[in-house]
């Protein structure tokens, strides 16, 4: 009889990967969690449930096949697992370390809701496709055929890369335009590296590069080359600029130095930690050292900015959120990561001016309850009357969230449809918008949403041009 090597989760208990103390991870930026023993991930593996109803997968927005790879590993069959992993997924490899799996797979799991820990799913994916580099088991992009059709993309960050990899290795001729001087979006430069070390995502740009992908770098859409032009250069467009512009904050001193914006302030962090001279980052405008730093929001990206602060040897760091910590947008998992560096939250705190003279001193803040729900069944923040206060700061981080900027203006498209959002309108399942031939994916038609949504667009966007190139067109047999 066949030895039994899943369903383990009464008697191993749930381990996530060591995790470097907190004294010694913000000396650096290199990711805080180590990697799994081949032992380790295999009995952590072991403990999913196989259940009939997987809901990891069903939470998934890839729809990974977590159950089948799991099982894999919990075997030693690491290569398939890779496999069976990269089959639905561009780049697992990211996703297994900056998806919030708390909110999608490990917090759907069956056995957590049993009362028994989650299967540590993204540690696991992480682990498998590191492993697979490692093991040279990551081939070069070699299309069996070439073809003479070819796409242009917008935007090099994952829904366009994502797309770009899957055009490519259908033998698709592929040229990425970005405004930026290195491949990647946020992933390089909204994402600190103890999330996200920037090597995992330089080798995904060297194999789209290698594979026979154009990769046009700063390059920006609208100065440098026109929309029209690249639109008439090739058989399809897809749109993947990503949401870059910031939200404001009004009130009086909105205006004062020393209160930036968290998108300017994390890529002045990551240019630098890549070694790039940043002026701005060199005179101290978006350098935390030193300072009392106050970070106003309470998402992902707020908590990169707290994390990045502490890091920098800020005298210290607090977190303003108009809600409790119940009701906060951003992982529990970072929030716990970023309390245990030393952040301070400030729960039920809305800024609402600022003091200082030229440069920011002051953050005003109201004391705030939780009133009824919103349109979106959350209680909504209301002021408490007489509960103002000053937070002193020297360094003010708005960290609000991100709009789309106006691409028909910006373009001069104005054919280029969008929602009163901002956003560009695009079909859900086949992502082409209005404009035939163009496509949209990512951040620009959801707003600002997850890496890992933004894969799936670009995924099934590739597939969408491809379904119309088959039907008008036939491929070119390869030399």
């Amino acid at each position: 009889m066949a030895k039994q090597v899943m369903l383990k989760f009464t008697d191993v208990p749930r381990l996530m990967p060591e995790k470097r103390e907190a004294d010694a991870r913000t000396e650096d930026f290199d990711e805080i969690y180590r990697q799994f023993a081949d032992a380790k991930a295999a009995e952590q593996a072991s403990r999913c449930s196989q259940c009939g109803v997987p809901f990891c997968q069903t939470h998934c927005p890839l729809h990974n096949n977590i159950p089948d790879w799991l099982k894999l590993t919990a075997e030693g069959r690491l290569h398939e697992a890779y496999e069976i992993s990269q089959a639905t997924n561009t780049f697992p490899e990211i996703c297994g370390r900056i998806c919030p799996q708390d909110r999608l797979c490990e917090g759907n799991c069956v056995i957590e809701q049993s009362g028994h820990g989650t299967v540590t799913i993204g540690s696991i994916e992480k682990y498998i496709t590191d492993t697979a580099w490692e093991k040279g088991w990551v081939k070069p992009i070699q299309p069996a055929q070439e073809r003479t059709e070819s796409v242009g993309i917008i935007g090099a960050g994952p829904g366009g890369l994502a797309a770009a990899d899957m055009l490519r290795r259908a033998g698709v001729q592929v040229t990425v335009y970005d405004r930026y001087d290195r491949a990647g979006g946020l992933m390089v430069y909204g994402i600190p590296g103890f999330k996200l070390e920037k090597y995992v995502t330089e080798r995904r740009n060297t194999q789209l590069s290698e594979g026979g992908v154009e990769l046009r770098m700063n390059v920006n859409v609208g100065e440098d080359i026109s929309f029209s032009d690249i639109k008439d250069k090739h058989d399809a467009v897809v749109i993947a600029t990503g949401v870059y512009k910031s939200r404001d904050l009004a009130g009086p001193g909105a205006g004062l130095g020393g209160i930036v914006r968290a998108l300017d302030y994390l890529t002045a962090s990551n240019k630098h930690t890549l070694g790039d001279h940043v002026p701005e980052f060199e005179n101290g405008e978006l350098n935390a050292e030193g300072k009392r730093v106050v970070v106003i929001g309470g998402g992902d990206t707020a908590m990169d900015c707290v994390r990045t602060a502490i890091r920098q040897g800020a005298t210290s760091v607090k977190c303003l959120y108009r809600r409790d910590r119940a009701n906060m947008p951003g992982s529990q998992r970072e929030t716990q990561n970023a309390e245990e560096e030393g952040v301070e939250f400030v729960w039920l705190a809305a800024p609402k001016g600022f003091t200082g003279e030229g440069s920011v001193k002051g953050v005003m803040v109201s004391k705030m309850r939780l009133g009824a729900p919103d349109a979106t069944g959350r209680q909504s923040p209301e002021e408490i009357p007489g509960g103002d206060y000053v937070e002193d700061a020297d360094l003010v981080i708005k960290a609000l969230g991100f709009e789309p900027e106006d691409l028909p203006t910006l373009w001069g498209q104005p054919e280029l449809e969008v929602t009163r959002w901002g956003t560009v309108k695009a079909d859900f399942r086949t992502h082409e918008t209005p404009m035939k031939g163009v496509y949209a994916v990512g951040d620009i038609v959801r707003g600002a949403s997850l890496v890992v949504w933004a894969i799936r667009d670009g995924r099934e966007a590739a597939e969408a041009i491809l379904s119309q190139f088959a039907a008008t067109s036939k491929p070119v047999a390869a030399e």
